[in-house]
């Protein structure tokens, strides 16, 4: 049996409660805005499908309004890494102060959520646990070993949280993440996570027993303190706890033998529904299985779809090709899973799954499926009514699996676009759209002999460092329910494939730009300037490459000699042949080659070829310092350095508008990295 490899979780296999809709009053996550221009958001259940789902979050965000100040409840074990990131980011990007309070236990991705805070409160009976990804695939050994580079990719996403917050190296957070680390009130403000500790509270306890058993390193004192919900009584996030009952009027028992009772039932017929359901899926295969399943109380469905999939398994061998179905199982999400991959496979991103039954089928078809196969049924609706739904209904995921294969065709239009900045910028990271400040290659001349016994100085950099900003760029465009209904997929394919390369050429246009534009610098003169010592003159020759060449190397920081070294020439396509003809030639141009003159530019540099230096001044070029030093810096959101997509169903597009984006900022960070000649 094989499985396509299921989204990344920081833990995921918990006894869960059914989702609750959007519509739907949900005790586990609650938004309320008051008239002060203030919100109160409690997330008191796990992240993802089975609890606070990021598109739910986000929806309910927008419907608060115009908010100042948000005050962010958490008691979670974590959950979905990407539907956690959403989240995060929303909270991140929306504008208003956050305030989180840390009211029981903030795991896993939740503790990633919490860190949006400024403050971040814990009160001293409250506990923060961070760890690695975590997931399960099945395959091949390849598949295996794609799946651990997918985690290792996913951890790289999250640290920027916790250095942002904490102001922690990298291999710090990751070395806290290995360990599984689990760090009380005081912990936290000590180490950066938290930023205050208040007095005890009573918080509530959602952690279902089966999630307790997955977190190795949990302290027992927390361990012993949670009570699986069905032996505890829950109560809502925003009500105050109660004061006990005093002796003289005690409840009445009967009552109390009455709820508990009814909330069994209830729990056991939900149980047994979720199984019934479950095993219908694969035709009644199983039915011993089954019974025995549904007549175990301590079987969830989580447990039971386990079994079940064992099963399954024991019949899926090489030899046997008949009899079992192939189950795509992710997530547990069997049809949307299926469906996902048999679009990719279409559009080419993956290999074709003989044993997947939604092949072949259309995109309508795969809306209809998506729909029926959830129990909801389509029958008395027309096509442009069945197609909505697939988009809309909280039931379906139609959506986020044509999200996925518009994202896999955007990320191959970045990947494939020939840019040329990539070769010689230096990538930066910015944690947020405020202004930074820069310190040039030349920011400390020289280190102060210390004497023995002698105290160190603080170094002062002073205030001419360089500054550089993100800012967003991004377009809209939109999946149609005519596309869908035609069976169009150029709309999800090439669009965003096209766009992909919009959004590097968009970065490389922004890039080159300083180059032919010459901006100034903080010191007030243009980066090209003769006050900065970095502009000659000359076409390309030995004698004008070697003068640029000790321009470059001749740089100084106070009386220190800099000794920067020319890696890259940059010229406009006209001049290619010229560059290469000049550097790469083994003698001098215009000698014999037998005289013995030898080439004292040869190879000294590397030739990048620029179409768009040829429209500005196509006899201009320049040179460039090594990749890494300060010369032009492209930065991106938290290091995030691919464009991104959002999607969001509405009335005015028919269909799902898409959003696709990119944070970035460019500026120049040292003029003496660089050298430029009008080439006359």
């Amino acid at each position: 049996m094989t499985k396509e490899a299921p989204v990344p979780r920081q833990r995921n296999r918990a006894n869960r409660r059914p989702k609750a809709s959007a519509g739907k009053n949900n005790s586990w996550f609650r938004m309320q805005a008051s008239a002060d221009s203030t919100a109160d958001i409690f997330i008191y259940d796990e992240i993802g499908y089975w609890g606070v789902t990021a598109k739910q979050f986000v929806a309910n965000l927008k419907a608060l309004g115009d908010v100042s100040h948000i005050n962010l409840h958490i008691n979670s074990p974590g959950g979905d890494v990407f539907d956690g990131i959403a989240i995060f980011n929303a909270l991140k990007h929306h504008g208003a102060a956050i305030t989180v309070y840390i009211d029981g236990l903030a795991a896993s991705m939740a503790s990633v959520i919490a860190m949006v805070g400024n403050p971040v409160i814990m009160p001293e009976n409250t506990m923060l646990m961070i760890h690695k990804p975590w997931g399960f695939a099945g395959g091949d050994a390849t598949d295996m070993r794609d799946y651990a580079d997918l985690l290792d990719k996913v951890e790289s996403v999250l640290i920027p949280a916790y250095m942002a917050k904490t102001g922690k190296a990298h291999e710090e957070i990751a070395a806290m993440l290995e360990d599984e680390t689990w760090l009380t009130g005081e912990e936290c403000v000590a180490l950066g996570f938290a930023d205050q500790v208040v007095p005890s509270l009573q918080a509530m306890a959602c952690i279902h027993s089966k999630r307790i058993e997955e977190f190795e390193k949990m302290p027992n004192s927390i361990r012993n303190a949670v009570t699986p919900p069905r032996n505890s009584t829950q109560r809502d996030p925003q009500t105050p706890a109660q004061p006990a009952t005093s002796p003289a009027t005690p409840a009445p028992a009967a009552a109390d033998e009455n709820a508990i009772r009814a909330q069994v039932i209830a729990e056991q017929k939900e149980r047994v529904t979720g199984i019934n359901n479950l095993f219908a899926m694969f035709g009644g295969k199983h039915q011993e299985l089954l019974t025995t399943c549904v007549a175990d109380p301590e079987c969830s469905v989580d447990q039971a779809k386990d079994q079940l999939l064992t099963a399954l398994g024991k019949e899926s061998t090489p030899s046997n090709k008949n009899g079992t179905a192939h189950i795509h199982a992710g997530n547990g999400n069997f049809v949307g899973d299926g469906i996902r991959q048999a679009l990719m496979a279409r559009a080419g991103y993956e290999d074709v799954d003989r044993d997947n039954v939604y092949n072949g089928m259309t995109l309508r078809e795969h809306a209809r499926m998506s729909l029926t196969e959830r129990g909801f049924g389509v029958s008395s609706y027309n096509p442009m009514q069945m197609v909505g739904f697939a988009l809309t209904h909280s039931t379906s995921d139609f959506g986020n699996i044509l999200l996925d294969v518009a994202n896999k065709a955007l990320l191959q239009g970045w990947q494939e676009a020939e840019e040329t900045f990539e070769l010689w910028t230096k990538k930066g990271s910015l944690s947020d759209f405020k202004t930074a400040h820069r310190v040039g290659m030349g920011g400390f001349p020289s280190l102060r002999q210390v004497r023995e016994g002698a105290e160190y100085k603080y170094v002062t950099t002073g205030d001419k460092g360089e500054t550089i900003a993100l800012a967003t760029y991004g377009e809209i465009f939109s999946i149609t329910r005519q596309a869908i209904i035609n069976d169009d997929l150029n709309q999800l394919t090439d669009v965003p494939l096209k766009m992909g390369r919009a959004a590097k050429g968009t970065i490389g246009d922004l890039v080159y730009a300083i180059l032919t534009e010459n901006p100034k610098m903080s010191d007030g003169k243009p980066l090209f300037s003769a006050d900065h010592k970095n502009i000659a003159a000359g076409a390309i020759d030995v004698t004008s490459l070697d003068k640029g060449r000790q321009l470059m190397r001749t740089q100084k920081e106070g009386e220190r000699a800099l000794n920067i070294r020319p890696a890259y020439i940059l010229v406009p396509t006209v001049l290619e042949t010229l560059a290469s003809q000049t550097i790469r030639s083994a003698s001098v141009k215009g000698a014999d080659v037998n005289a013995g003159i030898i080439n004292p530019v040869q190879n000294f540099a590397e030739i990048i070829s620029e179409p768009r230096l040829d429209d500005k001044d196509a006899a201009a070029w320049y040179l460039a310092a090594a990749k890494g030093s300060d010369t032009i810096e492209v930065a991106y959101l938290n290091g995030v350095d691919t464009p991104y997509i959002d999607q969001q169903e509405g009335f005015t597009t028919d269909g799902v508008a898409t959003k696709v984006r990119i944070d970035a900022g460019v500026a120049p960070l040292d003029y003496r990295g660089l050298v430029k000649s009008s080439g006359k």
